[in-house]
């Protein structure tokens, strides 16, 4: 039996619930397939730039989501050798769009938000896809379970090793070499720590610290693991060790934070990143279908805008899609057949139209990251002299512009 289904969003991640969430605003209904049996909360936390914040206001979300996490007032730099401070940034100048806005955002509190705003059944957990194929103006969505949607829109929010984004050509994002550890520390009590984003490089490492609220600070480390570090992976009690020991020359508070996190609450794995020229003649979109979040445009997190890119996906698509969708509806079509034909270029043209505002800020985000993340963990004496004298405050001042930028509303006005 095939049930027909308006959207049809693959993955529960910031990308399709975001995307869920904004085409309910619009009144708009949309099904939301997740593989895993509840909401996968990995990563622990993310850093939300202005940009971001723009997204969470277009959707409902922004002030709530203010009032549980603190908001950063700058970002200071320091040296793993020598332990001095190299660079020291306030977040409080304005930008184009506005004030400057940061907070470091729990995964967990940010998915639960967005899922909690949509009607019940939007989600369908458990629902693995395996494979995709055209139908007229339709797409035939396969799932594990041998259940069949016919989807008049098919979105890939699937993540890095999206399904979606292979169906429409993409290659599978790239290994860069590098490897992140990501953790989260709750204190008993309040942790003390400045409201102060605080990065660490040196050595061909690069970490830092960012308190989430009074009791919660998120940590990463990355660096480019040899073979046998790669095998400590799979030994969350020697990894830690092995961590503690490559931090290098930082204060006793950072450290603790790393000592505090509980061993279920750090994960580490791989760093992938799609080329960005292939955004440039890849198809973003085809048709009915198109992708969003990781499955559009994996990114190092080097300028941390992986997940504030997925809240701008997520908006700049329902409003796309939002305008095609309630177009058709207003149009008055007595022929089926020619019906289904106008809805489905309306809907193309809508994905059109999102494929052309996202195209080249997607790849605008993943080349700085890339080049960033190669700037700040590289370990020749030369470059290493260069980033601590010169680079640092060009660096840090990436992050900020970068995260001026305004993906609009969910109407057009």
């Amino acid at each position: 039996m095939q049930v027909v289904e308006d959207v049809v969003i693959v993955g529960a991640g910031i990308s399709g619930l975001t995307t869920a969430l904004g085409l309910h605003r619009l009144g708009i209904r949309s099904l939301v397939l997740e593989s895993f049996d509840s909401l996968r909360i990995t990563g622990f936390a993310l850093t939300t730039w202005t940009n971001a914040w723009k997204a969470l206001d277009a959707i409902g979300l922004g002030d709530y989501l203010r009032q549980q996490h603190l908001t950063l007032v700058g970002n200071v730099v320091s040296s793993r050798i020598s332990g001095l401070q190299m660079f020291e940034m306030s977040f409080k100048e304005k930008g184009k769009h506005g004030d400057h806005e940061n907070r470091c955002v729990k995964r967990k509190l940010l998915l639960e938000a967005l899922a909690s705003e949509l009607p019940s059944g939007t989600i369908r957990f458990s629902s693995k896809v395996v494979s995709i194929e055209e139908s007229a103006y339709f797409k035939l969505v396969h799932l594990a379970d041998g259940t069949i949607l016919k989807a008049k829109v098919l979105v890939g929010c699937d993540g890095v090793n999206s399904l979606v984004a292979k169906w429409l050509g993409f290659k599978p994002p790239v290994f860069t070499g590098r490897s992140a550890i990501r953790g989260s520390a709750e204190f008993k009590s309040s942790h003390e720590f400045d409201p102060m984003f605080m990065q660490y490089f040196g050595n061909g490492l690069r970490s830092g610290v960012v308190p989430c609220d009074d009791k919660n600070v998120y940590w990463y480390i990355t660096w480019s693991p040899s073979s046998q570090e790669k095998e400590l992976e799979e030994n969350p009690a020697q990894l830690k060790r092995y961590m503690l020991s490559k931090l290098g020359k930082v204060s006793d508070e950072v450290r603790a934070v790393v000592e505090n996190t509980d061993l279920d609450a750090f994960i580490s794995s791989p760093l992938r990143y799609r080329h960005p020229w292939e955004l440039l003649w890849g198809n973003i979109n085809k048709g009915n279908v198109c992708v969003a979040g990781d499955a559009l445009h994996p990114m190092t997190p080097d300028i941390g805008q992986g997940g504030c890119a997925a809240l701008e996906d997520g908006v700049v698509l329902a409003r796309c899609l939002g305008e095609a969708l309630l177009k058709n509806r207003s149009q008055e079509i007595r022929d089926e057949g020619e019906q289904g034909k106008e809805e489905y270029k309306m809907i193309e043209r809508g994905l059109n139209k999102y494929a052309s505002e996202r195209r080249w800020r997607s790849f605008d985000l993943i080349s700085t990251a890339y080049v960033v993340g190669f700037i700040q963990e590289a370990d020749g004496k030369i470059m290493t002299f260069l980033r601590d004298k010169f680079f640092s405050p060009i660096l840090a001042g990436l992050l900020l512009k970068k995260a001026d930028y305004d993906c609009g509303k969910l109407r057009s006005s």
